[in-house]
């Protein structure tokens, strides 16, 4: 059977290559302790001087999430259990990564979504191609922006990261690069000579991704930039929602288009990921932010969203979720604290 991740020293660069490309390089939980591990050995290696994470080529993914499968059969199964230690685990490698002791250069050229945004976002440097659809659709589904969704959402700016929580709106290249969620854009036939020449000299990272590669297409989303921080403003879902339905009113076509897309979310979802990302904007530090998603995680894993969410978009591609509560007036601030509520303290999340 083939490795689902290979991992290798090139020269002075550790690599780690997603390599499940018939699920679009979604993570297993034994992908995610093959990269911890191989992690845990570079950090203290004195020999290796970057790492750089990519997918093997011929695939349109760098990584399409989590394994949803995996999870919705043990929110339905066996009460969450196994679940939650796949959060546990994956969430120490989000940490992992965050808190690595050398540049991490990520090459997001494909689909990078949910876990995909778990193991690109915590890299110093993360490379985005015309290749890239970033998104994060977990409101779809009945989960939530994880894998530090709420520190990075959080920290966008202009009410783009409520915006891309709630909608799950997909961004391209040049729209990551403008939001910030990548730092550098390069056409993707250039990756193959720029991840050699990372490889010469690690210690250049950067003056090699700035050398002139073309200038990115212009961003889409940045027309849009000033109806998004209009409508998305308040960190009550019922406000964001009356402020569509009033430009709809008006002939606004992209707020109705934006209130439909809404429309199809799980409500619980849509205020969980609110209150964490304006929770998150208040943490000091990236451990905290894991330790509140692995609370909701916990929680929301069993609630009823989550499986049907599962089923009716990825199971039976029904794309007719029946959400428990329906509407956000139903969502109660108290199911919420409940979602957000310490766990026992033997079962709070911990770094490795």
């Amino acid at each position: 059977m083939t490795q689902d991740v290979v991992t290798r020293i090139d020269g002075t660069v550790g690599r780690i290559s997603l390599n499940r490309p018939k699920a679009l390089h979604a993570l297993t939980l034994d992908m995610c302790h093959a990269m911890s591990t191989a992690l845990s050995e570079w950090a203290n290696d004195d020999a290796i001087e970057a790492v750089i994470i990519d997918h093997v080529e011929g695939s349109r993914g760098f990584c399409a999430g989590g394994d949803i499968a995996f999870l919705r059969d043990s929110a339905l199964n066996d009460g969450g259990a196994s679940g939650r230690k796949f959060f546990h685990d994956v969430y120490q490698l989000n940490h992992q990564l965050f808190t690595f002791p050398k540049p991490v250069v990520a090459f997001m050229d494909g689909i990078t979504m949910g876990g995909g945004v778990g193991i690109s976002q915590p890299a110093k440097f993360r490379v985005a191609t015309e290749n890239t659809r970033f998104a994060m659709p977990e409101t779809g589904i009945g989960l939530f922006p994880d894998v530090g969704g709420g520190w990075y959402l959080s920290r966008i700016g202009g009410r783009l990261g409520q915006f891309l929580a709630l909608t799950g709106a997909r961004l391209d290249g040049s729209e990551a690069l403008w939001t910030g969620l990548a730092t550098h854009y390069v056409p993707s036939e250039m990756l193959d000579d720029i991840k050699a020449r990372i490889v010469e000299r690690p210690g250049r990272i950067a003056g090699i991704l700035s050398e002139p590669v073309g200038t990115p297409p212009e961003a889409r989303i940045e027309k849009n930039a000033l109806k998004i921080a209009k409508h998305f403003a308040s960190d009550r879902y019922e406000d964001i929602l009356a402020s569509l339905e009033g430009a709809i009113a008006d002939g606004d076509t992209w707020a109705e288009k934006e209130r439909d897309t809404l429309g199809t979310k799980s409500p619980q979802t849509c205020k969980v990921a609110l209150r964490q990302l304006a929770t998150s904007t208040d943490l000091p530090t990236f451990a905290d932010n894991m330790v509140m998603e692995y609370r909701i995680a916990s929680r929301v894993l069993t609630r009823p969203d989550f499986a049907e969410g599962v089923r009716a978009v990825i199971t039976d591609k029904t794309n007719d979720p029946k959400w428990d509560p329906a509407t956000p007036a139903e969502v109660s601030d108290a199911l919420i604290d409940s979602i957000f509520a310490p766990l026992p303290a033997d079962e709070e999340w911990k770094p490795l």
